[in-house]
């Protein structure tokens, strides 16, 4: 086998993506669907499953919310039927959460950050390890982020479910790993789209500054002075899933441009 195609999933994996309609999991979809991957995603919101849908009728679809049980069952069983099995889980879906000092957060909005943002992985990967170890090589890529591995100022209950993520993958790899399946977090630093927009809105308002003012700062805390692109992601993601990353497991791999603070 060449690099080159050391460097290419094989053809043919089976997929499943939690909310994969849109931002980051829209582009991790988009990526494996050009792979020739039979993928399955699921998402909150039915719009923009129909949307994407429309854009890709390779992809199989299902409205779900991974903090519900029951709908989580029902998402691995459709993913048992539909695609035959599973090789290949990203855990995707989440939420921003609140912006606010921790005296302030309204406990619902607290523990509904948590229940999407961890507890949502807990549930998946719950049923989802019986179908991946059938997998002759099974992957499972959790999606944290940068605020996973730093702290993260008046964004604590966001924060907090992105380092669990972390402790579960790391924890994960070495329970999964005797069974051939590797298990890997990716950590997205400031990802261009409408979230991350949203945050800057709420956090410049929180700290009575600009919007402007605010993305300068979180600009200026990222070497590289850009944002991360959805692609850059769904690059990572790909790589994983490749013979290269054959021997790569229980990491958390910043895509960031190398975020020094947030």
């Amino acid at each position: 086998m060449s690099m080159i195609e050391r460097l290419q999933p094989p053809r043919g994996l089976r997929v499943l993506i939690t909310a994969g309609a849109s931002g980051i999991g829209a582009a991790i979809t988009r990526a494996f669907l050009e792979t020739g991957a039979k993928v399955l995603i699921c998402d909150i919101d039915p719009a923009a499953l129909s949307a994407f849908a429309e854009a890709h009728p390779d992809v199989m679809t299902l409205k779900a919310d991974v903090s519900d049980e029951k709908e989580v069952d029902a998402l691995l069983d459709a993913a048992a039927q539909q695609l035959g099995g599973l090789d290949v889980l990203v855990n995707n879906a989440g939420i921003a959460g609140p912006t606010g000092a921790i005296d302030e957060i309204p406990l619902e909005e607290i523990r509904r950050t948590i229940d999407v943002d961890l507890m949502g992985q807990f549930l998946v990967l719950r049923r989802a390890a019986a179908l991946l170890r059938e997998s002759d090589a099974g992957v499972i890529i959790n999606i944290s982020s940068v605020a996973g591995r730093l702290g993260y100022a008046l964004r604590t209950p966001y924060s907090a479910a992105k380092w669990g993520i972390v402790g579960l993958t790391a924890s994960l790899a070495k329970e999964m790993g005797p069974d051939g399946i590797r298990v890997n977090a990716i950590l997205p630093g400031v990802v261009r789209g409408p979230r991350i927009e949203g945050v800057i809105r709420d956090r410049a308002e929180a700290s009575g500054v600009s919007y402007a003012a605010m993305e300068a700062q979180y600009l200026a805390n990222i070497s590289l002075r850009r944002m991360v692109e959805p692609e850059d992601v769904a690059g990572t993601a790909l790589f994983l899933c490749s013979p290269a990353g054959a021997n790569i497991s229980g990491q958390a791999i910043s895509v960031c441009g190398n975020v020094e603070n947030i």
